[in-house]
């Protein structure tokens, strides 16, 4: 799509940003990646090995040309995940960061008081932070106001692949918060994705729905597609939704027999 956007002081073009993880192999990522034609990709800062060499290294399989975004997975407490961010930084040489801090090992479900507090130290220290967070308009609200460049509310559980579990929370979300709404988490399928893009949402972040797809590149191209098809839904506008039918002809001037 030609249209381009924003998080933070990075322009992007695809509304697909994609994970680096869950793939049988490292060449796989490599060629899903570049079938879903994202131009920013999620790494977990836990899984970069510098001690490997570049073809045994998570590095060495990003396409070129693509926007790292590091991630603070794995984290647990706001000390951990300022310091993995801070990490990130030094690593790839902007403070753009998906902020994680989970509270639950079973649902992976973040811990919202700890992810506001580690938000407000990102942001004092100039990173540019995108926070995961439960779909709670309230909490996205608090952080966007903390100055985070995007808030990424989950639509189900990391992996689960459910869909958009709770439609009228994101509404919510869209209209209460004035910086980028990402939906992070849930997605399944292609229609999954269109759903949140014909909902308003900037783009979708998606990991397992590709990997873990029986043939990931196929569902790459699925996701972009349909990532395109719900952005082009949400500009066109949809018809209201009405109980009985409208003939698709006029009914008026009709001939009379």
């Amino acid at each position: 799509m030609a249209e381009t956007y924003r998080i933070g002081s990075h322009e992007f073009r695809s509304r697909l940003i994609v994970g680096s993880g869950k793939y049988a192999s490292f060449p796989l990522q490599l060629e899903a990646t570049r079938e879903s034609g994202a131009d920013l990709i999620t790494v977990a800062l836990r899984r970069v090995d510098l001690g490997k060499p570049k073809n045994e290294n998570v590095l060495g399989y990003i396409p070129a040309g693509l926007t790292v975004l590091p991630n603070t997975a794995g984290c647990k407490t706001v000390e951990d995940a300022a310091t993995t961010a801070r990490l990130g930084r030094e690593l790839f040489g902007h403070g753009l960061v998906k902020l994680e801090v989970i509270g639950d090992d079973r649902t992976l479900f973040p811990d919202s008081a700890a992810t506001l507090e580690a938000a407000r130290i990102l942001v004092a220290e100039g990173f540019e932070v995108m926070p995961y967070i439960t779909d709670d308009p309230v909490a996205c609200q608090r952080l966007a106001a903390l100055g985070c460049v995007a808030v990424m509310p989950l639509a189900a559980p990391i992996g689960s692949g459910l869909g958009i579990r709770n439609p009228a929370n994101l509404r919510i979300i869209l209209e209460t918060v004035e910086c980028p709404v990402i939906v992070d988490a849930g997605v399944g399928t292609a229609s999954d994705a269109a759903v949140a893009m014909e909902l308003g949402c900037t783009a979708v972040l998606m990991n397992t729905g590709i990997a873990g797809a029986k043939e990931p590149l196929k569902m790459a191209r699925a996701m972009k597609l349909a990532i395109e098809a719900g952005r082009l839904a949400y500009e066109a506008g949809r018809i209201p939704r009405r109980l009985y039918a409208t003939a698709s002809s006029p009914l008026d001037g009709l001939a009379s027999y």
